[in-house]
């Protein structure tokens, strides 16, 4: 099902080829393909403030989009300012997109997510940037909040700072629309993520 949506997603861009994030895209593809001249997979980690949301999207598609276009360059990582939960709400639209997901704890839970079709699994849960289990040298910084970018002035250990954001989805919750809002913040950051490994996959 995940394969069905991003078939989706990439007839869209077809039709609409042009991005208004298509300059930073094309320096995050640069820079994953210089890097993985090394022979070693390129660390991305996606930052915002409270790690929930926007940049879980990100690791998500980021993951799932590779899986896609048979690529394994890039490994996904995700954090915030400050800990807090991997929403809820985010979990249904990745459900809502295909996703497979099995969940583990209540305060601060981890969700496993999965796809059977790409052979794809990986873990989504909220912590700070700087994480153990975050990269610590050589990475991408990838800001998808401009409260984080505006407030992490430095991002230790970042080769490269992008600041590819994106309106937070919150603005919707609780109301009539929450469902909607999250499915588009998902199908944009999906539609970036696919465009950026397109991008790398033109460049090797």
């Amino acid at each position: 099902m995940v394969t069905s949506y991003l078939q989706t997603v990439e007839k869209k861009m077809s039709i609409f080829p042009i991005d208004r994030h298509q300059d930073l895209i094309d320096q995050l593809a640069q820079f994953i393909v210089e890097e993985s001249k090394s022979g070693e997979p390129v660390q991305l980690n996606f930052i915002c403030t409270h790690n929930s949301r926007r940049s879980q999207f990100a690791q998500a598609w980021c993951t799932l989009a590779q899986a896609y276009l048979e690529l394994n360059v890039a490994e996904a990582y995700s954090g915030g300012t400050e800990v807090t939960a991997c929403n809820e709400r985010t979990i249904a639209a990745l459900k809502r997109a295909g996703c497979t997901i099995k969940k583990d704890g209540e305060e601060n839970p981890v969700y496993t997510v999965s796809d059977e079709e790409l052979k794809s699994e990986f873990k989504l849960w909220s912590k700070v940037f700087d994480d153990e289990a975050n990269p610590k040298g050589r990475f991408a910084a990838i800001m998808t909040c401009d409260h984080a970018d505006q407030n992490c002035p430095l991002i230790p250990g970042a080769a490269i700072r992008v600041p590819l954001t994106y309106t937070d989805p919150k603005y919707a919750d609780d109301s009539d629309n929450e469902a909607s809002a999250y499915d588009m913040t998902c199908n944009i950051i999906a539609t970036d993520m696919l465009r950026l490994f397109k991008k790398v996959k033109e460049l090797m």
